[in-house]
């Protein structure tokens, strides 16, 4: 007997059958969810954007990287990291061996705070839920978080960078690591010294033994 004649027989009879349901692919989700992001109204922030800031990059990478806010070219062209901090990350993840498409890049934000101020506790809270299902729906073998803001929101925890840096944290299940803004890193370039080790820690974590 077919599987659709069987089905057949027991819609008459009354019987509900079962179907085995496929995780929707994370380019469907993710699609999902930035259109819900685009129209979002949760937090004030919406009234001063231009447009929302969703991600860039691979959605079926290892490496998932979280910033903290858009600024004023993110906040233009509705894509993270494009600015002058945006060049700096490429590079940094250039001399590491990878490109846009090894890396996945979001932030805690999606709407750019006015002035480019810090982002509020609320706003952080508002925007969490969205977040989280990027890490969902990616599912990185990885997570990098650069600068205060987006290691403190993960870590759920008012600890200042330095505390967090060099540890493995977890969030979701996930590893995490936590380094300096590249705009952090724009102004105090003394510090590439130390965001490279982070780098480099990245790079054994997604390629042991290498």
């Amino acid at each position: 007997m077919s599987d659709a004649l069987r089905s057949y027989y027991l819609q008459e009879l009354g019987i509900e059958t079962w179907e085995t349901r496929t995780r929707e692919p994370a380019n469907n989700s993710l699609q999902a969810l930035a259109a819900e992001v685009a129209s979002c109204v949760r937090c004030p922030l919406h009234k001063t954007r231009t447009q929302t800031v969703f991600a860039r990059g691979n959605p079926k990478a290892k490496l998932l990287i979280i910033g903290e806010a858009p600024g004023f070219y993110e906040d233009k062209q509705g894509l993270p990291f494009v600015g002058k901090a945006g060049g700096l990350l490429n590079k940094m993840l250039a001399s590491i061996g990878l490109a846009e498409e090894d890396v996945y890049i979001v932030n805690v934000l999606k709407c750019r705070p006015p002035e480019n101020r810090d982002p509020h506790a609320e706003e952080i809270k508002q925007c969490s839920t969205y977040l989280s299902q990027q890490i969902t729906a990616v599912d990185p073998q990885l997570i990098l978080a650069v600068g205060r803001f987006a290691g403190q929101s993960l870590l759920n925890q008012p600890l200042p960078l330095n505390k967090m840096r060099n540890k493995i944290h977890q969030y979701q299940g996930k590893p995490i690591l936590v380094s300096y803004h590249p705009a952090y890193l724009l102004r105090n370039p003394a510090d590439k010294k130390k965001a490279f080790a982070d780098l480099t820690i990245v790079k054994n974590l997604l390629n042991p033994g290498l």
